[in-house]
């Protein structure tokens, strides 16, 4: 079992950035692949970024790619979302996600574990 809380969400305006966190606690942070997902109102919770367990490998959905950058420290059991570029469209409640697989997984069915979510508003 793990743990995740994210931090970090806000209102910022078009073209500015934010940085989102989420802190793992629990089983051992270097077992799990690690993601970031969002959901808009009325609209399904859609894949943004994941992180190998070893940082070595991540993988971006279309929209956010060449804007977001995924990280994780884990030696403090953390992973980061530095969001820049934001659009108003990038506006939704973003969910931290854990997984103890081997695999980069980029379906909201293959996670197992899930943060409370954080509110991002990005004004036009």
């Amino acid at each position: 079992q793990v743990q995740l809380v994210e931090s970090g969400g806000g209102l910022v305006q078009a073209g500015g950035s934010l940085r989102l966190s989420c802190a793992a606690s629990g089983r051992t942070f270097t077992v799990y692949v690690m993601g970031w997902f969002r959901q808009a109102p009325g609209k399904e919770r859609e894949f943004v970024a994941a992180i190998s367990r070893s940082t070595s490998r991540t993988v971006y959905a279309d929209s956010v790619k060449g804007r977001f950058t995924i990280s994780r420290d884990n030696s403090k059991n953390t992973v980061t979302l530095q969001m820049n570029s934001l659009k108003p469209e990038d506006t939704a409640v973003y969910y931290c996600a854990a997984d103890d697989s081997t695999w980069l997984l980029t379906t909201r069915r293959a996670y197992d574990f899930w943060g409370q979510g954080t509110q991002v508003t990005v004004s036009s």
